[in-house]
């Protein structure tokens, strides 16, 4: 870990139902569920909040028996390092170069050292150092938005406190959720096409004006030095995750962008199935059986959320009318084909 301390940092997460699922496999659903909140509906709307698209999560609760929680990202790590009992963290490592010889993983770090090891796991995120020495054939991609996340103490009225609600306006939306009594993990984003100074944290309150005012008030309520910013980016899809005895998991082999809220969830569908093929199979076989469980649903995602991105962030009038249109008609029994392929573990 290239952290010099573990503490709680982040923002909010949503644990959606696959995530879930895999939590209740480790014995961890109930304990998650205590320190979060209850999500069972997933809303698309207007500006001004008014509904032009729902998911109903309680089809998908009953279904698969465990619910979707929203919870802060650092509750969850606090929740994950208790579990770990005697398996030793290595704080202060950055890692600076991967390389592997016959077959033998060796990591560098900044702070000097080296590792050899029998295995490598690489999950180092969307700028993955394993990924770039090991695996050239990648592309970062800009999606040409900002996103700015917050969390605050916010008293949501009663109708918002179980369910996810992201605004969409002309190229930009917010979105917001209760992680916790009185506190509420918020999203923005925002197409950019020029200069960096134009997204500025300071003009927040100006962007989303016209806004319903639980959103303009949300704004308010963060104070701006606690809000992260940063540009929006996934990884373009690839068709190679292992090489020899190193792999890639999580945003380092298919980072997303957030419009699905399944970056993490992903993460943690990669690391469930790993470790399961790991039990059953010698290391060269058990990477190749991960990639063939998880690349066509992870490329799925990462290819989905991109378009719905573009689509969230469409600036006609005329082409946002017809959309949102579109969405408003859509019989909910189409609308939940989507998460029910995503939410659906692969059989192990």
């Amino acid at each position: 870990e290239q952290a010099g301390e573990i503490k709680q940092v982040g923002a909010g997460i949503i644990l959606a139902n696959n995530a879930m699922q895999v939590y209740e496999k480790l014995g961890l659903r109930k304990e998650i569920e205590s320190h979060g909140n209850i999500i069972s509906s997933m809303n698309i709307t207007k500006a001004n909040l008014k509904l032009v698209s729902r998911v109903d999560l309680s089809y998908f609760e009953k279904k698969h028996r465990v619910k979707n929680v929203a919870i802060h990202r650092g509750v969850l790590q606090q929740i994950l390092l208790n579990k770990l009992q005697s398996t030793e963290i290595n704080l202060k490592h950055s890692l600076k170069h991967v390389s592997q010889a016959g077959g033998i993983p060796s990591s560098t770090f900044e702070n000097g050292k080296s590792i050899q090891s029998s295995m490598l796991i690489g999950a180092d995120g969307l700028t993955s150092v394993v990924r770039q020495c090991l695996f050239p054939e990648n592309k970062v991609r800009n999606a040409g938005q900002v996103c700015w996340r917050g969390v605050v103490n916010f008293d949501l009225p009663p109708e918002y406190k179980n369910e996810l609600n992201e605004a969409w306006g002309r190229g930009e939306r917010f979105g917001f959720v209760q992680i916790d009594k009185d506190k509420v993990y918020w999203y923005a984003l925002k197409s950019f096409k020029k200069h960096k100074d134009e997204y500025s944290v300071s003009d927040l309150d100006s962007y989303f004006s016209n806004y319903h005012a639980v959103i303009r008030d949300i704004i308010a309520a963060t104070p701006k030095e606690r809000v992260h910013t940063a540009m929006i980016s996934d990884l373009k899809p690839t068709g190679t995750w292992h090489k020899e005895n190193v792999c890639l998991i999580g945003d380092a082999a298919h980072a997303t962008t957030p419009n699905m809220g399944q970056g993490a969830c992903q993460a943690i569908e990669d690391a469930y199935v790993l470790s399961e093929c790991l039990n059953k199979y010698d290391t060269h076989a058990a990477f190749e059986k991960f990639q063939n469980l998880r690349l066509p649903k992870a490329h799925h995602v990462v290819k989905t959320s991109w378009r719905i991105g573009k689509m969230a962030h469409l600036s006609n009038p005329l082409l946002i009318k017809a959309r949102n249109l579109i969405m408003t008609i859509t019989p909910p029994s189409i609308s939940r084909k989507q998460p029910e392929q995503i939410f659906q573990l692969p059989a192990l």
